[in-house]
C-alpha cells in the first residue's frame, strides 16, 4: 500500500490535504513511469479512493494519451488498486463508475481522518462498507471482488492463511 505519513510542512493538513495529494501524486508517478515493465508482478493499493484520481480520470486519460502511455485501464489492470476508504456514498459511487471493479479493494478505517459521527446519516464517517453495499449497480460477483477476491489477488499469501469459502450452490 502506498500510504504517506505526516507532513513536516504545517501548511498542509495531514489527512485533509497531504494524504490525498500524495495518493494523487503516486498515481501520476505510476502513469509516467515504467515500473511495471520492470516488475510486472508488483501490485500497489492507493488508499482513500485514489485521492483526486477518480474525480479527474478524464484528465489522466488525456495525459496518458498525450504522453503516448497505455490507456489507463490497461496501465492499472494488474498492478494498481484503489481502496474504498472514501467517507461518503457519492465518492464511493464515483469510484465505482470510473475505476474498473477489478481494481477496487475494500478499505475502511477504525480511527480514520474523521473520528466523529455524520449528523446526516447517524453513522461514523469511516464506515465505508455500508456505502459499497448501497450501490445498486453492483451485483453479487462485483461485491465479492471488492470484499474478497481482489484482496486475494493483491495479497496472494492471504490464500495460505485464509482458505476461500466454498462457493454457494
Amino acid at each position: 500500500m502506498v500510504h504517506v505519513s505526516a507532513s513536516c510542512n504545517p501548511n498542509f493538513h495531514a489527512t485533509g490535504a497531504h494524504y490525498l495529494n500524495a495518493d494523487t501524486t503516486a498515481f501520476m508517478q505510476f502513469l509516467t513511469g515504467d515500473l511495471f515493465k520492470t516488475f510486472p508482478a508488483l501490485r500497489f493499493v492507493i488508499p482513500h479512493g485514489g485521492g483526486a484520481v477518480p474525480y479527474h480520470w478524464g484528465r489522466y486519460r488525456g495525459l496518458a494519451q498525450d504522453m503516448k502511455r497505455p490507456p489507463l485501464t490497461e496501465l492499472i489492470r494488474d498492478n494498481v488498486f484503489f481502496d474504498t476508504c472514501v467517507y461518503h456514498y457519492p465518492g464511493i459511487e464515483l469510484l465505482l463508475k470510473v475505476v474498473p471493479v477489478d481494481n477496487i479493494i475494500f478499505g475502511s478505517e477504525m480511527v480514520g481522518a474523521v473520528r466523529g459521527i455524520d449528523p446526516e446519516t447517524g453513522h461514523y464517517y469511516d464506515d465505508t462498507k455500508r456505502y459499497v453495499d448501497q450501490v445498486a449497480s453492483l451485483n453479487a460477483g462485483d461485491k465479492k471482488k471488492i470484499f474478497e477476491l481482489n484482496a486475494r489477488k493483491v495479497y496472494p499469501r492471504i490464500g495460505r492463511a485464509v482458505p476461500s469459502p466454498p462457493a454457494a450452490v
